[in-house]
């Protein structure tokens, strides 16, 4: 098989304090308090689809069977609802590819642990179903002598947690992991707001950013008069701040006190409904939901701003 391969707001102003005040007035505060930065998660703590521990080989599939010398066989076009199409093997599971690799020329960067992790995909049987271009399949060289699949240039693999054809449990990992489309390019959640909303199975509808990954809210933050964050120094290492939305970069978000704020290290934060926004560097994937109940302080976020299944105040 010969080689080929095809070359691959922030928007919101100062608000005066006057404003500030009254659009934060939703919901009362509680109480500020010393920070929590809940590195593990409280017992109970609910763990979404696909979600793990974060993972210590940093590839995010320790101890899980790869799936090494599998053929890929008939490659075919599979639909995906949040990512669109997606490319799948012979056998229906989804193809990867990985942001450390390059397509021109052609490399793989993915050995040892991380290519037991993510098993590459041998190029020697395989064939372009409908709807994919056999012009864009290839082969790359690995350093072990063997020939790995490539598409649009790019090296393909599996990923060892996808155990059923249709899973999608790669996606986002570390975030250079992203399924293949048809046309070597990343099958991403690029097109979806920079704040939406998702069905979770557990928590019902939340909020995620535009990765599609969970957003959470700190208890012992405020947002009355306006809004102050008690998440600061190594507390921001696991709670990174989400940046600020423009409000029509949103979709099922309430529009009511959508807004960000100057934090006292000068970054701006936004905030749903006056309330700091965050997302959990424990959550590898979209959909994890890892952060949910950390400590007691950390939970998922509803459309109207409210943290899903906090104890009331």
């Amino acid at each position: 098989m010969k080689t080929t391969w095809r070359s691959a707001s922030l928007a919101a102003s100062a608000v005066a304090v006057l404003a500030l005040t009254t659009a934060c007035g939703q919901e009362t505060a509680p109480a500020a308090g010393s920070q929590s930065v809940g590195a593990t998660a409280a017992a109970g703590g609910v763990v979404g689809v696909g979600a793990s521990a974060s993972p210590s080989n940093g590839y995010g599939a320790d101890g899980q069977p790869g799936a090494a010398g599998q053929s890929a066989g008939k490659l075919a076009v599979s639909q995906n609802a949040e990512l669109g199409k997606t490319l799948t093997d012979g056998t229906g599971r989804t193809l990867y590819r990985f942001d450390a690799d390059t397509a021109e020329p052609p490399k793989s960067s993915c050995d040892g642990d991380c290519a037991t992790a993510w098993p590459p995909v041998p190029a020697d049987d395989a064939t372009a179903g409908a709807g994919i271009d056999k012009a864009l399949l290839g082969e790359v060289t690995r350093t072990d002598g063997s020939k790995q699949l490539t598409v649009g240039g790019w090296p393909a693999y599996r990923y060892a947690k996808d155990t059923k054809a249709g899973d999608i449990v790669g996606q986002g990992v570390g975030g250079k992991w992203f399924a293949l489309a048809p046309d070597g390019k990343k099958a991403t959640l690029a097109a979806k707001p920079g704040l939406s909303t998702r069905n979770d199975p557990k928590l019902g509808e939340i909020v995620v950013d535009k990765n599609g990954m969970t957003v959470y809210r700190f208890l012992k933050d405020e947002a009355w008069p306006k809004p102050v964050s008690a998440c600061t120094g190594t507390c921001l290492e696991k709670w990174p701040a989400v940046a600020p939305v423009a409000s029509d970069d949103t979709k099922g978000v309430q529009k009511k006190g959508l807004m960000n704020f100057t934090r006292p290290d000068g970054v701006k934060q936004q905030t749903i409904n006056c309330w700091p926004i965050y997302t959990f560097s424990g959550d590898a994937a979209a959909g994890d939901t890892n952060g949910q109940g950390v400590g007691g302080t950390w939970y998922a976020v509803a459309p109207d701003g409210k943290p899903v299944g906090a104890p009331k105040q």
